[in-house]
């Protein structure tokens, strides 16, 4: 016998109310109470039969009298032949995710999410299905890079990927911008700088092959600007360099810091000690070639556009507008990078405009002092969560092993406090797009995001984080509150899945906004929206129709998970819907 535990939200905003002490009491994780009417009830005991569905029975699969749908569920053997006629395929899963819950349970799946750059290095079809096997849950291509049919390709690649073996990995799509950088480096993957050389960075376009030592710089005024004396950071620091004369349109820089140079790395010039920053403030933060980028990326149906160099939050607003009148359904997400200084001071109003934010420490620290990036981070992570953003930890995850199959300790701590800020995903950049062990530096993400995800729980670290009202609508509120109080009665009752039933996929991000101890199985009837979930936290999103009524729906999907060996008979799971405003607590039968 199973029992389910059913909440009921009133419409009205009548001041008359009851709260339930024993139900909603203080909470640890939550600390407002609800301001709306609410009345908590105790539902009768659902039967639930244990036989076999293909039976001539007529015992019922799910039975309840609480009347909320119009009535108790049928137990007609019609309803039951429809029910046992379903096809466990009509589900759609991911293939990994499937494997892992069959082979170890709820609690062996990944909550931090995985974001692989796709390059030279990654770009065949074996290849993206290995990064898929090791857990790749979103593929960034770098509009940097390459040429649009090369893009094409492997977006083309990743999508029959997904159709042939049963993923969902998303698409993210990466704007250059139109901050300073160095050119494509003629063709050739890196390039090493030495200590003492002299190189010369030029406006000049080179017809034939670059000479030796000598970089191509994207900004016509580089040279006006620049002064003796100044010192130039490629990339965040990887290599640095020291203006020593100018002629013409080229400069003169001798090597103080070698390192090796990648090609379109960012450069920022210093002068003082103090970050010439006053061209970049004038550039657009969206360049015309990010708007041809933005406008294939559209056609293609990506599903993530990552902006760079977001200055304020109108460029995100004006850059929404124009996805929604050209994108099916509007259904583009828009990810804002936060990798400068003004960033920073518009950080709030940015973060609320987007629909995501990536921390790209690489620029980001270019433009503060080292020390500061840390903190910069965590804010990012806890403002985005507060807001009910993704948030992606990017840039020298795993930098080393770019040339080496194993990664430095202090990478592995790195990424190990990014976990434990709870970030919704990591994200391995010229790792994986052109290093020499991509789907080793996978396997570390993955790995360590596992180790440190069950230690928290191990340890029930509920960390009392302060979740404030984000909700615009008193419908929104509703909902709102509902999967709070889920999330916190999940931790307590120890549950094995919250399940939310969501067709535009607010309320299964609520929840992932709560980081509750137990996975979070997302059920939606759209593909596009199944996919976009798949950067957020815990949620193992599924694609499957289903109707407003709630009991039928629980049918539905305990019939296809257990026949496909997911769940099993007698997993406590707590259910919610955006349809239907209540709190379910069963056993499945």
């Amino acid at each position: 016998m199973s029992q389910s535990l059913n909440l009921f939200i009133s419409s009205s905003r009548s001041p008359n109310f009851a709260i339930s002490q024993q139900l909603h009491s203080k909470p640890s994780l939550f600390t407002s109470i609800s301001p709306f009417p609410v009345k908590f009830s105790v539902r009768t005991p659902i039967r639930a039969s244990v036989s076999d569905l293909d039976s001539d029975s007529l015992a019922p699969v799910l039975v309840s009298d609480n009347g909320l749908t119009g009535g108790s569920l049928s137990c007609a053997k019609q309803d039951y032949v429809t029910l046992a006629s379903a096809d466990s395929s009509s589900i759609e899963v991911d293939t990994v995710t499937e494997a892992e819950l069959k082979e170890n349970g709820f609690r062996s799946t990944r909550r931090t999410k995985l974001v692989c750059t796709i390059g030279p290095a990654t770009c065949g079809f074996e290849q993206l299905e290995a990064l898929a096997v090791g857990g790749m849950n979103v593929a960034r291509i770098n509009m940097c890079h390459g040429t649009r049919e090369w893009h094409q390709t492997m977006i083309e690649r990743v999508r029959r990927l997904n159709e042939e073996k049963g993923y969902a990995v998303a698409i993210m799509m990466d704007t250059e911008g139109s901050e300073i950088h160095m050119g494509d480096l003629g063709g050739a993957p890196s390039d090493k700088a030495e200590d003492g050389e002299i190189w010369t960075f030029s406006v000049r376009a080179y017809d034939s092959p670059r000479p030796e030592r000598t970089i191509n710089v994207n900004y016509d005024g580089f040279a006006e600007d620049v002064h003796v004396g100044d010192e130039l950071l490629v990339d965040g620091g990887m290599v640095r360099f020291e203006v020593i004369e100018k002629i013409g349109p080229d400069v003169k820089c001798r090597c103080t810091d070698p390192g090796l140079m990648l090609p379109r790395a960012n450069l920022t010039f210093w002068r003082n000690g103090s970050l010439v920053r006053e061209r970049n403030a004038m550039l657009p933060t969206i360049s015309s070639k990010d708007w041809l980028d933005i406008d294939f990326g559209i056609a293609e149906g990506v599903d993530f556009i990552a902006i760079s160099f977001v200055k304020s939050a109108e460029v995100i607003t004006h850059l929404k507008s124009y996805i929604k009148a050209r994108a099916r359904d509007g259904d583009v997400a828009v990810i804002a990078k936060i990798e400068s200084i003004d960033s920073l001071k518009n950080l709030e109003e940015i973060i609320q405009a987007s629909d995501g934010a990536m921390v790209a420490r690489g620029d980001l620290g270019a433009q503060i002092p080292l020390e500061q990036v840390p903190s910069a981070q965590q804010k990012i992570v806890q403002l985005c969560r507060q807001l009910n953003k993704p948030v992606i930890v990017a840039s020298q995850l795993l930098e080393s092993m770019i040339e080496y199959p194993t990664p430095t300790r202090a990478e592995v701590a790195d990424v190990s406090e990014a976990v434990r800020q709870r970030a919704d995903a990591l994200m391995l950049s010229g790792e994986s797009a052109m290093g020499q062990f991509p789907e080793k530096a996978l396997t570390v993400l993955r790995s360590v995001s596992l180790r440190i995800e069950k230690w928290w729980r191990e340890e029930k670290r509920h960390e009392v984080m302060e979740l404030p009202d984000i909700a615009s609508s008193f419908t929104d509120s509703i909902s709102e509150e509902i999967c709070n109080s889920a999330a916190k009665m999940a931790n307590n009752l120890e549950v094995d899945a919250l399940f939310v039933y969501t067709k535009d996929g607010h309320m299964a991000s609520l929840l992932s906004r709560c980081r509750p101890d137990c996975p979070i199985f997302a059920f939606t009837t759209t593909t596009s929206v199944r996919r976009r979930l798949n950067l957020q936290w815990g949620l193992i999103p599924f694609r499957l129709s289903f109707s407003d009524d709630m009991e039928s729906n629980l049918n539905k999907t305990f019939y296809l998970l257990k026949a496909r060996g997911m769940i099993k008979s007698g997993d406590l799971v707590i259910a919610v819907s955006d349809m239907l405003q209540s709190i379910q607590v069963m056993n499945v039968p």
